[in-house]
């Protein structure tokens, strides 16, 4: 399925903060009026029994792909066949760890950026490889990869610290999901790699970004995939409450009002400044996001994780596709499907020009939304089923036709 840089300057540590009970309330009165499960109107989802494995895939999704690919029924066995012709797939990797990744606003500098990525995808990967083949060699290099990691990184640096950081942030806990609570041979280093998402990543990303939204959804993707793998119920808490407010300010409904919602330390209290963190878009329509404007490529980074943490949610018991997240997210898609597929916007949009490219995102909130809750999704299907089988976008999106085509479990 298809699919102004900021100065480069070093990262300065940021204060930690607390999400307190204004926050709570806050996001509790954005849902209301979404609410279909219970508890769904609580920012605190943290269920009382962590879900193995839990981190957008779930093991009778995992089933569910490995039996289609078994009977060599179609979308699957392509997508599958996809996966295992990919360089993540191959048993010869030699994983490129370092000490200090160092990534400057579009990764330049480059110091270890793209090999962190592309080694936690190449984890999940074979990973996944090793679910369904049953093959241990593709176990035993899922946790090389993940060890090879976890002995050596320290620190991210640099202005794109905290997006690489999120990015490699929400495959690694994918991987190490399946393999700890999947693989009946000896990961002897998992502790090992749980103290490295710990201490390297959570704190990176779990206090959030003030940045264009993509940001501060991809950081709370892999606090919350994090946090499932070390059963972290506080701050699993905390970047869901965080993610909900963000998946509201980044999404517009019409039930919204005359403008977007916002985050609150941002500070955009005027119309002005609203308007320019929206890329200049003036006229707010149900289903345009922040990044619209910007280009798609950058709008498909956002709804892909929002589709990530709704699915990682609903596995931990709390299903967020009945509430606002869920309407957002359907909305979003097909908005964004809609010119994805070639049509002209009006001049009312982004001044008559999109910058196309959505990316390989639309699979998972598709197969929850249209296929479990039966809702229309016209625009989506089309551009799903038109561009099967989903790849990856080499950052942190990997094979969802796989996982998540037509899958109702």
């Amino acid at each position: 399925m298809p699919y102004a840089p900021a100065p480069v300057r070093p990262r300065r540590r940021r204060a930690r903060r607390t999400a307190g009970a204004a926050t709570v309330a806050a996001v509790t009165a954005l849902i209301a009026g979404f609410v279909a499960w219970p508890g769904a109107d609580r920012a605190e989802a943290a269920p009382s029994a962590f879900v193995h494995p839990g981190v957008t895939v779930s093991r009778g999704q995992l089933d569910f792909a490995r039996e289609k690919v078994d009977a060599g029924a179609q979308p699957w066995k392509s997508a599958y066949d996809q996966m295992m012709g990919s360089k993540y797939a191959s048993l010869s990797r030699t994983p490129k760890p370092r000490a200090v990744v160092d990534c400057g606003s579009y990764s330049d500098p480059n110091y270890g950026c793209t090999d962190e990525r592309e080694d936690a995808i190449a984890a999940y990967t074979t990973a996944l490889a090793w679910y369904i083949t049953r093959d241990e060699r593709y176990a035993k290099k899922s946790i090389e990869l993940m060890d090879a990691w976890s002995a050596t990184l320290k620190d991210h640096t640099n202005s794109n610290a905290p997006l690489q950081t999120g990015w490699a942030g929400s495959s690694w806990p994918r991987a190490a999901e399946i393999i700890k609570y999947t693989y009946t041979g000896n990961w002897a280093n998992s502790g090992r790699f749980g103290t490295m998402l710990r201490t390297v990543y959570l704190p990176e990303v779990i206090n959030g970004s003030n940045s264009n939204g993509n940001w501060e959804l991809s950081m709370m993707e892999a606090a919350v995939g994090i946090s499932v793998f070390l059963e972290d119920k506080a701050s699993y808490d905390k970047a869901m409450a965080t993610f909900r407010t963000r998946t509201a300010a980044y999404v517009y409904l019409a039930s919204d009002g005359a403008l977007p919602r916002t985050v609150p330390g941002q500070h955009l209290d005027t119309r002005d400044k609203i308007v320019k963190y929206w890329q200049g878009q003036g006229t707010f329509t149900t289903g345009l996001t922040q990044e619209t404007c910007r280009d798609f490529t950058h709008t498909g980074y956002g709804l892909s994780a929002i589709s990530h943490v709704a699915e990682t949610s609903r596995i931990q018991g709390q299903d967020l596709y009945g509430t606002d997240v869920g309407e957002r997210l359907r909305q979003g898609l097909g908005f964004q499907a809609r010119y994805e597929l070639g049509e002209a916007p009006p001049a009312s949009l982004c001044k008559g020009t999109v910058h196309r490219g959505l990316g390989p995102v639309t699979e998972v909130g598709y197969n929850a939304l249209a296929g479990r809750l039966g809702q229309p999704m016209t625009n989506t299907r089309k551009l799903t089923e038109q561009n099967r089988p989903a790849g990856s976008n080499n950052l942190f999106v990997a094979w969802e036709t796989l996982t998540h085509a037509a899958n109702p479990r």
